[in-house]
């Protein structure tokens, strides 16, 4: 059970929660890499990571890994990485990028693990700004954009890759140069880190400006997986499948607690490749973020389009019924005897199209759409939304499945061990061991969000919802004023109108204006079904998006979704775009957040026309 004391403070609209601390779990762990021989070792599992290399799964056994990271630690003692120095990892997840995490941690070294997918300049960046001394690459794609941004990196002296490249360094060249001699000072230089030393810079995407590099320790990130990996449902007997980026806090992390649990963690192909990867491993677990599950379900849906007769009528009431549904609530006898039935007709070849054996999936990095919950809990497959942020090692709040304890629509309680209260403007504080050192190379920055209490100020406006259970609404810098005087927020509004089946991504706009305003990006895979079935003909997206059944359908799911705000809330324009918003074209981050000034800006002529 969940130790927590909450004290209430007496407002103006009432007692409200404003404080909660929690009990710091038992913490065995000193060092992350403890893990090698305090779980990896123990467990001693012949799959402990796998991928699939020409058709074919590859597994690397305990032993091997542990093998392979003491010999690439020796390795990098003799080429002359001290403690440290930085070492960044672009690369696609591999079982490579951690065998070079727990080396370059035990040489005293901190990594610097890269998003695969952003710009030669952010790189350029970030190599210069952390004075990174190695590089790891991926392929050769990865190559040549950190062998442009090395060029104007000083501190740069080799890269080396995962792949086999003609005229380039491979990585087990340095493992090749490990000489056991050396053991004596490895365990030296191992005993001799602490809890509290810098493990790892993460760079943070940003929706403004330069990259800021959040500087983690050891107790940042054991004391965040320690106090959440009792919430997972898994054993060793579990499979999970990785698919996230490896150099996201959240997905690290949650890859600590599979190996201090003892899961086996096998590596996706790629994005495009999670359907079959899924059949293939049959995994107990993943994470996820939501657009990822707002795709399955909208494929599902546009499935159930293309289905006639009784089939069509049968998937739309199944998905009525999920819809409906709640895991704390108890219903009728007719109601758990139609889900019986929806579950054997409709909802098991959801639970198939997954592997079949999920006990639960972990949403993460933006705000789950609750319709997506119940389905999802309806179908028979359990599904946790958390809340946090890299600065926080990241877990801060999180719905837990063992035992039951969720609220569809809010991030769950908050973690053990660490304290939150909601500031007098509703913006989320949290202080505790999971909170950062700092911005590396930004102390000034750090001051600005690390109060001299220790408070971190998170930027996001919250309440306490039954006295425990945190709801985010908004993020404060985002939070606009019409010309009227009232003020908006449009994360809220686009939440709850991207419950629509029909609409894929979306952006409020309003700032000074009399009205708030929307850009909207239509989900084109179920728009395509519904013109099928209304007989409508077009040649492209650009010209479907000019149809007036098109904008009229639009325009009735906004007045749907407008019924439940404050008239000076609801969107009275919109605007339809035919080319979705992407990490390579600028408008969303790495973690799939709209950069709201780079779209205004972009879309800047649009914005002013739906105001003239």
């Amino acid at each position: 059970m969940i130790n927590f004391n909450i004290t209430l403070k007496r407002t103006g609209c009432g007692r409200r929660p404003i404080y909660i601390k929690n009990k710091m779990p038992q913490q065995p762990l000193t060092r992350v890499f403890d893990l090698l021989d305090q779980s990896l070792a123990k467990y001693n599992k012949s799959d402990v990571f796998a991928s699939k290399i020409n058709g074919e799964w590859q597994c690397i056994s305990a032993k091997d890994f542990i093998d392979s990271v003491t010999q690439l630690s020796l390795g990098f003692l003799k080429i002359g990485v001290e403690k440290g120095d930085k070492i960044a990892v672009i690369s696609e997840s591999r079982p490579e990028w951690n065998i070079v995490d727990f080396a370059v941690q035990q040489v005293g070294a901190i990594g610097v693990p890269l998003y695969p997918n952003i710009t030669v300049e952010d790189y350029k960046y970030i190599f210069n700004d952390a004075s990174i001394k190695l590089v790891f690459v991926g392929d050769d794609d990865l190559l040549r954009k950190a062998q442009d941004a090395a060029k104007d990196a000083q501190s740069v002296q080799e890269i080396y890759s995962f792949d086999k490249i003609v005229g380039n360094n491979h990585w087990k060249e340095i493992l090749e140069k490990a000489d056991n001699q050396d053991i004596e000072k490895l365990e030296n230089i191992k005993s001799n880190i602490k809890t509290e030393d810098l493990l790892t810079i993460i760079y943070t995407s940003g929706t403004t400006g330069n990259p800021k590099g959040v500087m983690l320790s050891h107790r940042n990130l054991i004391s965040n997986f320690v106090s959440c990996r009792d919430n997972f449902p898994i054993d060793e007997t579990c499979r999970a499948l990785s698919f996230l980026p490896l150099n996201h806090v959240y997905e690290r992390m949650v890859l600590y607690v599979y190996l201090s649990k003892g899961l086996s963690i096998y590596y996706a192909q790629n994005m495009a490749t999670i359907a079959e990867d899924l059949r293939d491993v049959q995994p107990h677990i993943f994470t996820t973020v939501p657009r990822l599950l707002e795709k399955v379900y909208n494929k599902i849906v546009a499935k159930g389009y293309e289905l006639s007769g009784i089939k069509r009528r049968i998937f739309f009431w199944a998905l009525d019924l999920g819809l409906k549904y709640d895991p704390n609530q108890e219903f009728s006898a007719w109601y758990n005897f139609q889900l019986k039935w929806a579950k054997k007709l409709v909802f098991s070849k959801w639970q198939e199209a997954l592997g079949g054996n999920i006990r639960m999936i972990c949403s993460g990095a933006a705000s789950l759409q609750p319709r997506l919950a119940r389905v999802f809990w309806a179908a028979g497959i359990p599904v946790s939304e958390g809340y946090g942020m890299t600065e926080t090692s990241p877990v801060i709040a999180t719905n837990r499945i063992m035992p039951l304890d969720l609220r569809i629509g809010t991030v769950g309680s908050i973690i053990d061990g660490i304290n939150v209260k909601i500031a007098e403007d509703g913006e989320i504080l949290v202080k505790g061991p999971n909170v950062m050192l700092g911005y590396y190379n930004k102390p000034e920055l750090t001051k600005e969000v690390i109060d001299h209490e220790g408070w971190l100020h998170t930027g996001d406006i919250g309440k306490f919802e039954e006295g425990r259970y945190l709801k985010i609404t908004d993020r404060k810098k985002e939070i606009f004023k019409t010309s009227g005087g009232k003020y908006v927020a449009p994360q809220v509004l686009e939440n709850k109108m991207k419950e629509s089946v029909y609409i894929e991504q979306m952006v409020v706009v309003g700032e000074i204006q009399k009205f708030p305003a929307a850009l909207i990006i239509p989900e084109f895979m179920v728009i395509r079904e519904w013109c099928k079935s209304q007989g409508i003909e077009y040649t492209s997206d650009a010209e479907m998006i000019k149809n007036q059944q098109i904008l009229k359908l639009i325009f009735s799911e906004i007045t749907r979704f407008n019924k439940e705000f404050a008239a000076y809330e609801q969107v009275k324009k919109f605007t339809l775009l035919a080319t979705p918003w992407t990490v390579e074209g600028g408008e969303i981050t790495p973690t799939l957040k709209p950069k709201r000034k780079y779209i205004t800006a972009k879309y800047k002529a649009v914005i002013d026309g739906m105001y003239e």
